[in-house]
């Protein structure tokens, strides 16, 4: 029943999916119209792939990360965490307990991210690094592109029973998408507060699924009022 439950919501939430990507590609547009400001951020994005399909895929650092992530995540709801394993390809965490967030955590908490913006906001708060924030736009552009390339390499190229223990395929990546969108449209507000409107974003996308949903529903009535 739980299941079924998860899947009509992952259905309901489809023209929720299609509006937050067109509103994050809207969001990029005067990101983009700050070029001297922004390029570092582009710049970090491009050498990441650059990287890994030319030098290194990077694939150990990701395991750890995401088993990482499974475990404080796991830690974090109260679970216990008794083992584990990261190897170069593969890794497993195991608990007392999980939930779907802990479960689902890894596909969209950019790990390696977040800890370095926590470094550097402990820093600035000693002192002025305002001459790093090139540097560190550029890394954060870096690690993000990081985090997307390896979670989509790790949903298709191999069968996660993550997917299947937080509530089938369908939920959990359409749970996965939108998280990272948020993530990703929230990463764009701390970095540029001035240009990026999240918040008259979330309407866009709020208005944009009720008006598809009454469509469909309408639609639907109307198929079959003409059938009677």
């Amino acid at each position: 029943m739980e299941r079924f439950v998860k899947f009509l919501i992952a259905f309901f939430l489809l023209p929720t999916l299609v509006w937050s990507g067109a509103e994050l590609v809207r969001l990029f547009v005067p990101v983009l119209g700050h070029w001297k400001t922004a390029w570092p951020f582009f710049a970090g994005v491009a050498l990441y792939p650059l990287l890994h399909y030319t030098v290194y895929n990077f694939s150990r650092p990701y395991v750890f990360v995401h088993e990482m992530t499974h475990a404080l995540c796991a830690w974090l709801c109260g679970y216990k965490v008794t083992k584990i394993s990261i190897k170069k390809n593969n890794g497993y965490v195991k608990m007392n307990k999980t939930n779907t967030f802990v479960v689902l955590a890894p596909y969209f908490i950019p790990g390696y991210m977040i800890g370095a913006s926590v470094i550097y906001a402990l820093c600035a708060t000693v002192r002025d690094i305002t001459l790093f924030r090139p540097y560190m736009l550029g890394l954060v552009g870096f690690l993000l592109s990081f985090h997307f390339i390896q979670t989509f390499h790790t949903l298709w190229e191999t069968d996660q029973p993550d997917l299947q223990l937080a509530g089938g395929k369908i939920f959990s990546l359409v749970t996965i998408v939108l998280a990272n969108v948020l993530i990703l449209a929230c990463v764009l507000k701390i970095i540029y507060p001035a240009e990026v409107q999240l918040q008259e974003a979330l309407v866009h996308v709020v208005k944009g699924s009720l008006t598809t949903w009454r469509i469909i529903v309408n639609y639907i009535v109307e198929c079959l009022i003409n059938m009677l």
